[in-house]
């Protein structure tokens, strides 16, 4: 890992973060948009309208390409529907690939932090009980999470690499991978 994490450091203008539900792709992108002073996008945030209605297609698509126009950027999320924007633009795709018992753990704890504190999310949103308490996975995080897991394990990461040869793939499999990811990162000079 240690020699993958030291390649990163050649070119970090465009970056990438995907994982699962609760792995840790908001908190990695918000830390190296401030530590790189380069401009964040969280695709949930962008998606997710008031009373959680999906922005349309359209306009999620030409807002994505708006902003990964730009020179530098970070951008965090797992949207098909964008991928072939923010993939061919990118110089970094990096995966949050976290055991399955640990993504699970975060996800629920953070749900239900958010619950009790009626934290917003987006756009006045709110995590509700009764998604929580729901077996759908289009309404419940934590089940959505659980589905979605190996996805972003077997499936996705290969994608990546399929589709976007010209950028850098990187795997993170666990929270001391993903901090010694950003130290080197930052450390770039």
């Amino acid at each position: 890992m240690a020699d993958e994490l030291r390649a990163v450091n050649t070119h970090l203008d465009r970056i990438v973060i995907q994982g699962p539900s609760g792995s840790g792709k908001t908190t990695l992108a918000a830390l190296l948009a401030t530590r790189l002073k380069i401009p964040h996008l969280e695709l949930d945030g962008l998606f997710h309208q008031p009373n959680w209605t999906p922005l349309d297609l359209e306009a999620f698509r030409s807002a994505v390409d708006v902003f990964t126009e730009q020179s530098r950027w970070v951008v965090d999320g797992n949207y098909s529907h964008v991928r072939d924007i923010v993939w061919t633009r990118a110089d970094l795709i990096v995966f949050i690939d976290l055991p399955r018992r640990v993504v699970t753990l975060r996800v629920v704890k953070r749900t239900f932090l958010r619950l009790l504190r009626r934290e917003e999310l987006w756009n006045g949103n709110r995590e509700s009980i009764r998604n929580v308490l729901s077996t759908d996975p289009t309404k419940n995080i934590v089940v959505w999470s659980w589905k979605t897991h190996a996805k972003y394990h077997d499936e996705v990461p290969e994608e990546a690499r399929a589709l976007a040869d010209h950028a850098r793939v990187v795997t993170l499999i666990s929270a001391r991978d993903v901090e010694s990811f950003l130290e080197t990162v930052v450390a770039t000079p």
